[in-house]
């Protein structure tokens, strides 16, 4: 029986949903993938985009929060951002584990010219892509 994951972000607009866009592209065989906000922001456009340039399709995600989730049981939670880390809701059975990115959108703030603002959101799609490539390894403890 697959596991469930949870990949659990503030806004689940960018980082969350990048997560499980490539949970879903790169280990669907082995687990079960879910997304999910503190708060929710709506699914930011160029998370969208650069998930898109490297051919994982998000845009049929919807921005939610944990209450809003149709599976209730998880056996892993992702916090990839430190806000979540803090605010992160009581999952019974469920192991969390707190994995860090930086926030696109924060650090794209002031950025006027297009390519510099979707090279941020690259990079960090690229650093998630390696996380989830290694998910097993921060399962079980050894990253």
């Amino acid at each position: 029986m697959k596991k469930n994951v949870l990949f659990l972000c503030t806004g689940n607009s960018c980082r969350s949903q990048m997560a499980e866009g490539w949970g879903k592209a790169l280990k669907a065989d082995q687990f079960n993938f879910y997304s999910a906000g503190t708060k929710k922001h709506g699914l930011n456009p160029n998370a969208l985009k650069v998930m898109q340039e490297a051919g994982v399709d998000i845009s049929t995600h919807k921005s939610k929060t944990t209450d809003e989730l149709t599976v209730n049981d998880m056996d892993y939670v992702f916090t990839v951002c430190s806000d979540a880390q803090e605010n992160c809701p009581y999952f019974a059975a469920s192991k969390i584990i707190h994995v860090g990115f930086d926030d696109p959108p924060r650090l794209a703030q002031g950025v006027e010219d297009t390519q510099e603002v979707l090279e941020i959101y690259r990079r960090v799609r690229d650093e998630i892509k390696e996380f989830v490539i290694n998910i097993e390894s921060y399962i079980e403890g050894k990253k």
